[in-house]
């Protein structure tokens, strides 16, 4: 090969006409066939011919009799050929000393294969005194006698019954004739059980995929309440909620969220406490959301929030079963997303987020205490910066004089506007709490330490910020972690500069114009049909629990009145009989 041949092929690019890989359609492509159609468009306009290979039915079609048209179906849906973890277990099975061909249809790492084996497959196979039985006539008879008198039910043998009744030893057993629920079974770990010449699949529950058990919470620590947190299996949150609230009143509606994935939400509620309209209009958001998938909570609650533009949170998130069947118990209803460890909790209003479950176990002077504690550690995360910029470079004239000249002295060395450094800061506190989010947990506390002590001594040693700045923010980080809720705590965090930009530019004025537009928009606000900031606007009088402030336990007599609960009264008006008994 001649040299300059080599390098040219080496070195000089050429445009490979041989390969042409690309996800729409050329322009020759488009001339040709002209504009891509739907599959509807298609099948409307004749492309889809019915000598078109194995079955081209829809999800609702129903199981056909023959055993082998349903197994290509199911081969042709599940692409059996190519997914490794499709398993299709042919065999015999014996019914009244008869012989059919059966399959199994079933997602290998998602079944229990034990149950399968000797609940299935066992009694099915091997002869035994239940398949053997035959008789020649074509009834079952059932006797009973009542008052002398012998009632005889005659029923046509049936054998889809006959199996259903005597050969399948599994306690979930449902038979279905829809491939659609046949599907979304199987895809949630059960295994489907086809025969010859029936035109039913026996729907078996054999579930056995691992799950993480139940821990204690990570993010709502608490020190007097329960230590169990949800996981990420539906059936274990509900069972936690049963075992808690205890009641047979407490119902649990199973409603599954896109069409792709089919994701299985829960909505739990007490049916004799909460209110009718607040239940369907949460079943009603949950059955119109068109989407492919649903993975978390997080993306349902910003499917199902009243404002979707606004950053403040809308419904509650929680880890804790303690939390939501209280709020359940209250009147509230609760939505459980399958592979989440945090449920929902409709409405969610303000004063909620300010509330944490420790509340409830402590004598309410020390929560309202608290309480009034956290509000103020709000104010001074979102509004504490933006004073300081309003004052330190238009209201000079508030700050004593005293404190003017330590303020002026400290920055006497710092090359930057106050505007300047402050984003420094604050924007260097952003970014090292998310990087002790986002690291691994042993290294989390040693990045806040490195990033708090010796990034801001750095800072104040090499005249870039003035130490009286970091004072500040040091506080205002502090007073954000009082905070209980994430959402809010987010808020808080984006907030802070808009405040701090208007404090710049207009200074006080500015403040007080911020602090105006916000409350007007959370006053505008509703959750689920409940005004956002209740019981405080409108005053409903009632503020016994996580509202405002607590009052005594033997005084919490009626549910919050703005969730207009069929039950008001949750205490009798004397409580503590012990100590009043009544008169004789």
């Amino acid at each position: 090969m001649d040299i300059r041949e080599f390098l040219r092929r080496t070195f000089l690019y050429q445009d490979i006409k041989e390969y042409d890989f690309t996800l729409e359609p050329s322009e020759k492509e488009t001339v040709e066939n002209g504009p891509s159609l739907t599959e509807e468009e298609r099948e409307q306009k004749g492309e889809y011919t019915s000598d078109t290979k194995v079955l081209e039915y829809t999800e609702e079609k129903n199981i056909f009799p023959s055993i082998d048209v349903n197994l290509e179906y199911l081969k042709s849906r599940y692409n059996s050929m190519i997914n490794s973890d499709i398993i299709i277990r042919n065999f015999t099975l014996t019914a009244r000393n008869k012989q059919f061909k059966a399959f199994l249809f079933y997602i290998d790492g998602m079944v229990d294969t034990k149950l399968i084996n000797d609940f299935v497959l066992n009694p099915l196979m091997l002869r035994n005194q239940s398949n053997t039985y035959h008789d020649s006539e074509n009834q079952i008879i059932s006797e009973a006698v009542t008052n002398n008198i012998t009632v005889r039910k005659i029923k046509k043998f049936d054998m889809s019954d006959y199996i259903y009744n005597c050969l399948i030893p599994q306690n979930s057993v449902n038979r279905e004739k829809e491939f659609s629920k046949i599907f979304d079974s199987i895809n949630s770990g059960n295994c489907a059980l086809f025969i010859d010449t029936l035109d039913v699949c026996f729907d078996i529950d054999v579930k056995g995929f691992k799950q993480r058990g139940i821990d204690t919470p990570k993010n709502e620590i608490v020190v007097r309440g329960s230590q169990e947190a949800f996981t990420e299996s539906i059936r274990t949150n509900t069972s936690l909620l049963r075992r808690i609230i205890n009641n047979e009143n407490l119902m649990i509606e199973n409603i599954a969220v896109g069409s792709v994935s089919k994701t299985k939400c829960a909505v739990c509620y007490m049916k004799n406490i909460a209110n009718n309209d607040l239940v369907a209009e949460v079943r009603y958001r949950l059955n119109n959301i068109k989407v492919d998938y649903i993975l978390s909570s997080g993306q349902l609650e910003q499917l199902i929030e009243d404002h979707a533009k606004s950053i403040l949170p809308q419904l509650i998130a929680t880890e804790r079963p303690d939390r939501a069947a209280d709020l359940i118990l209250e009147g509230r209803v609760v939505i459980i997303t399958n592979g989440v460890p945090y449920v929902l909790i409709a409405p969610g209003l303000f004063f909620d987020y300010l509330a944490s479950p420790e509340d409830l176990n402590l004598k309410y002077q020390f929560s309202n205490f608290f309480k009034f504690l956290r509000f103020i550690g709000l104010l001074v995360s979102v509004l504490l910066p933006g004073l300081y910029m309003a004052i330190a470079t238009i209201h000079v004239e508030f700050i004593p004089t005293e404190l003017l000249l330590v303020i002026i002295g400290s920055r006497e060395s710092v090359p930057f506007p106050i505007f300047f450094e402050i984003l420094i800061m604050e924007i260097s506190l952003e970014l090292i709490r998310e990087a002790g989010v986002r690291v691994p947990t042993p290294l989390g506390q040693t990045i806040g330490i490195v990033g708090a002590l010796v990034l801001g001594q750095a800072a104040v040693d090499a005249s870039i910020v003035s130490p009286i700045l970091i004072i500040i923010v040091a506080f205002t980080g502090i007073a954000s972690f009082t905070i209980p809720d994430f959402s809010l705590g987010l808020y808080s965090r984006l907030t802070r500069f808009f405040y701090i930009i208007l404090g710049y530019f207009l200074g006080l004025v500015g403040i007080g114009v911020g602090i105006f537009i916000n409350a007007v928009v959370i006053c505008s606000m509703k959750s689920f049909g409940v005004s956002y900031l209740a019981p405080l606007l409108p005053n409903t009088g009632n503020q016994s629990h996580f509202g405002i402030f607590l009052i005594p336990a033997w005084k919490r007599e009626s549910r919050d009145a703005f969730l207009a609960t069929k039950k008001e009264k949750k205490e009798k008006h004397i409580s503590m009989e012990w100590k009043f008994p009544k008169k004789a």
